[in-house]
């Protein structure tokens, strides 16, 4: 019986990595969510076969309320908190595999040493992944409105982790007193919780993305402890794609993963920001008129779009523009939104093709050529300081060239700024205009400045 439920966990890791090579593209996404989830259905499924299993009912139970309540919130959620969904979901993950941890750790009488310390890492990191992302969700649901910088933090982290490690090595040792194994998981989720509270709401999709990757990899750790092929295999593909994905994110922001996780970048309101010139508005038919009349358009997408649900009228905006001949695109940043792909998933789901959406790379040299480039919800990320001003806290992180429009329009809620705190320039350009208004309300205007053009 074991080695067809070995060949089947083999087969189930299969298909979770044609899932995943699917998601790399939108246009195969779907599909690969399809093939993903098939390869869990068969490796759950398989499990119930494995000899001298028990509890059946217990896990009977848990696979029905969890399946219960991941279909009512998957259906239910608003496409603003997919975020915040994903970081509970992944903190989830983090959670079971830490639980697999403990229950071995309990047993080790049953385990060597090497088995130990895996079981030991996995539910450190596990922990650290838990109650990290259950603060990340926290802070993207609205429910911790502030960052907390307090004295001394990195010594406190790097005690409690000198401590968790010792705690580990004695652990894999054979000796695992209950008293010891309490303190241990009361410290990585301290730990946890910690690490994640300093940081700041601009940072999330980069820690999210981290997250992400510590629960494959305490996953693929525990899997070696259960000797379960396709733990080992779906977390190890995991926790790299994870690691890769961090890595490229914080690139795109030019900055260090231990300065996004370590810096409070964000969490502080930056001041002394003085910036020559003053915020010009204009009306929304003006705007409409003024890209009507233009040849080529560029549309910026941020977060604001997503909080306004803007994306369905933005679209219908664009459509009316191509009617009159205007070339249209959308340009997305590598860390528009709150999670890595948000501004593409908000698109898709309003209908907007993939051939129109570019990445930074393949537009931002198309800036300097277009009549209008307008930004809806978007903030750092098109903030001129990063290219000019060394004294910015975000000097050097690439950005899109919105500013080299022959016109920028903004469309903003008010004058406040953005996650980050740091005034952002282009807002007082002299090529820049200010449209202000909810997202939502702002596209409906500007679709019916178009329509009265006839």
């Amino acid at each position: 019986m074991q080695p067809a439920i070995q060949i089947a966990y083999f087969v189930a890791a299969f298909l979770f990595i044609i899932g995943l090579r699917q998601m790399s593209s939108p246009v195969s996404a779907g599909r690969g969510i399809v093939w993903a989830g098939i390869g869990m259905l068969v490796a759950t499924l398989v499990t119930f076969g494995w000899p001298d299993l028990g509890n059946y009912t217990l896990m009977t139970a848990a696979i029905f309320i969890g399946g219960i309540l991941a279909w009512f919130t998957g259906k239910r959620v608003q496409m603003t908190g997919m975020p915040q969904m994903i970081a509970l979901y992944n903190g989830m993950g983090g959670g079971a595999a830490a639980c697999i941890g403990a229950l071995e750790l309990l047993h080790a009488e049953q385990h060597g040493h090497v088995v130990l310390a895996l079981a030991a890492a996995g539910g450190l990191i596990g922990s650290v992944s838990f109650s990290g992302s259950l603060i990340a969700f926290a802070k993207l649901q609205g429910l911790i409105n502030k960052s907390f910088i307090y004295s001394g933090q990195h010594f406190i982290n790097a005690a409690l982790m000198g401590v968790a490690v010792f705690l580990g090595v004695w652990f894999a040792w054979g000796d695992v007193p209950g008293h010891l194994l309490i303190a241990f998981f009361v410290i990585v989720l301290l730990l946890g919780v910690l690490m994640t509270l300093p940081i700041g709401g601009a940072d999330m999709p980069v820690v999210i993305s981290l997250y992400n990757a510590l629960t494959g990899l305490a996953v693929g750790f525990e899997g070696f402890v259960l000797n379960n092929a396709a733990m080992i295999i779906a977390g190890t593909v995991v926790g790299a794609a994870g690691t890769m994905l961090t890595q490229l994110m914080a690139k795109a922001m030019n900055r260090s993963l231990a300065n996004v996780l370590f810096s409070g970048f964000g969490a502080q309101q930056e001041t002394g920001d003085d910036v020559e010139g003053q915020m010009k508005p204009i009306e929304a038919n003006d705007a409409a008129v003024m890209m009507a009349y233009s040849q080529k358009v560029i549309i910026v997408p941020g977060y604001g779009m997503a909080v306004a649900q803007a994306q369905h009228k933005i679209w219908e905006f664009v459509q009316l523009l191509e009617e009159r001949g205007v070339e249209v695109r959308f340009a997305i940043h590598p860390v528009a939104g709150r999670m890595p792909g948000h501004m593409n998933v908000l698109l898709a789901e309003a209908g907007v093709p993939y051939d129109k959406i570019f990445d930074l790379e393949e537009v931002n040299s198309d800036f300097p050529q277009s009549d209008v480039a307008l930004v809806i919800g978007a903030n750092d990320v098109v903030n001129p300081d990063a290219r000019t001003n060394k004294a910015s806290p975000i000097y050097g992180m690439p950005i899109l060239d919105a500013d080299r429009a022959a016109t920028c329009i903004v469309i903003k809620r008010g004058q406040g700024k953005g996650f980050s705190g740091i005034q952002n320039k282009l807002f007082f350009a002299d090529n820049t205009k200010m449209l202000y208004g909810d997202g939502q309300q702002v596209c409906a205007n500007l679709v019916q400045g178009i329509k009265q053009l006839g």
